[in-house]
């Protein structure tokens, strides 16, 4: 099967606690609290007030420039406070917080469950109504949608692939979404499809999910421009450079993004998004996230409202008992939770809780030059000197060594047998670096 060429990791999935768990409606909270910075670039500017009353689907921050995107509330009641509050690392975030009175919808979105197969709007108008739906990128990274659909000048789009690899051990909401909304999901990529102009699309699956790949066929007989490309299970092949390697066989060169090979990589929950968006007048108020770990007395794949707090979820499904560490998303690029009453956000596909005993740090010991790092590395650069170089604040050197080239996919903390904490480390040299380049950028 098909596969990235170099590094990558085979950790074992652990995906058998949630993937039978069909996604269950979250009961809406009493209060949420929707971050404005829910997506890369700059963050939304509130046009709402203490005291307005909202209802689900309303605009209630607009977007703060081109890279931003407008959030909505995803619940009816009244705000009771717009300013900081913290986030699931302890930052300090503005927020809009709202106090639930009901469960009404702003009368423009179409509630039904009738599929909605075709659409008359040009692929000018698709990205515009993506923007003002307040579409991101859902497998993580969160990236305005309606940025990425905007070819720049001299770039050419030749070919869509639908990210379904969902390659993080534990998560299974992208999963649950191909088995429960399958059709939805493709008739969305063939709207992203025409919103760029392209006739092909490719779904990358992983092959941990025979059944996916074989429904997702099936499904694909009634739409030429589909094919299903069924992949090597191989972390982290869910990366954009290694899925395109992977799919298409081209490498997107250092510094360079994916449209420079001429593809658009788009996340299954992001294709459902603008589905619905683009069909149904939804805004993006609510997703998909997991809520697993070994010891979780009921793992679940929830659908959930944007703003609801971690820890509702936690409480829904079993507790925390003999949970050392909550992370927010996967193991590999999941991020510890040190405020589990923070709100689940756009971004959000899973809340993972690890027990006590695997939670514990082992005990750090000295680079032994073996280089597992490097070969483990998917992007070819070598984690212990970006290590060594950021610890000693060597910023123009850790650029001639291509830090900004990193993923951030931790196969090389997962890769040290001295326990080093080589993606700490890397994540701090790289956001040095990659704000002495904004700068630099700016000045020009």
């Amino acid at each position: 099967m098909k596969t990235f060429p170099i590094g990558g990791i085979h950790p074992s999935d652990f995906k058998e606690y949630s993937k039978g768990a069909a996604i269950e409606q979250f009961p809406i909270p009493a209060v949420v609290n929707i971050p404005l910075a829910q997506h890369i670039g700059a963050p939304a500017v509130a046009c709402v007030a203490k005291g307005d009353r909202v209802v689900v689907g309303q605009v209630i921050a607009t977007a703060g420039g081109f890279v931003s995107s407008p959030i909505h509330s995803s619940v009816s009641g009244t705000v009771t406070a717009v300013g900081p509050m913290a986030d699931a690392q302890g930052n300090m975030k503005p927020t809009v917080t709202i106090a639930v009175e009901g469960d009404e919808w702003d009368e423009s979105v179409d509630r039904s469950q009738t599929i909605v197969k075709s659409s008359n709007l040009s692929p000018k108008d698709i990205v515009a109504k993506i923007s003002q739906m307040g579409i991101v990128g859902m497998g993580g990274a969160t990236f305005p949608t309606h940025v990425k659909l905007s070819i720049p000048d001299g770039k050419k789009a030749e070919c869509l692939i639908i990210n379904a690899v969902e390659c993080e051990p534990y998560l299974t909401a992208d999963y649950r979404v191909m088995m429960e909304q399958g059709e939805r999901l493709l008739l969305g990529a063939r709207i992203l499809a025409k919103a760029i102009g392209v006739e092909k699309i490719y779904v990358g699956i992983e092959n941990n999910k025979p059944d996916a790949i074989a429904y997702l066929e099936k499904l694909a007989c009634a739409y030429l421009e589909v094919e299903i490309v069924p992949l090597k299970m191989r972390y982290p092949q869910g990366g954009e450079k290694q899925l395109i390697a992977a799919v298409t066989g081209r490498q997107v060169p250092s510094g360079g993004l994916p449209i420079d090979v001429g593809a658009v990589v788009q996340n299954v929950g992001t294709a459902l998004a603008v589905y619905e968006a683009v069909m149904k007048n939804k805004p993006l108020v609510e997703r998909v996230v997991t809520v697993t770990g070994p010891k979780l007395a009921s793992p679940k794949n929830l659908l959930v409202r944007i703003g609801t707090p971690m820890s509702a979820l936690i409480d829904y499904c079993g507790g925390m008992e003999g949970v050392g560490k909550v992370i927010a998303g996967g193991p590999m690029m999941g991020r510890a939770v040190s405020n589990i009453d923070a709100p689940v956000t756009k971004g959000t596909s899973g809340v993972l809780l690890m027990p006590t005993e695997e939670s514990l740090r082992e005990k750090e010991g000295e680079c032994i030059r073996c280089a597992k790092c490097v070969d483990a590395c998917p992007m070819g650069l070598e984690p212990y000197i970006l290590n060594i170089l950021t610890q000693k604040h060597d910023y123009d050197e850790l650029e001639r060594h291509w830090i900004a080239d990193c993923i951030e996919c931790g196969c090389c903390t997962f890769s040290c047998p001295s326990y080093l904490p080589l993606l700490d480390w890397v994540r701090i040299g790289k956001a040095e670096v990659m704000k002495r380049i904004r700068e630099r950028n700016a000045k020009k």
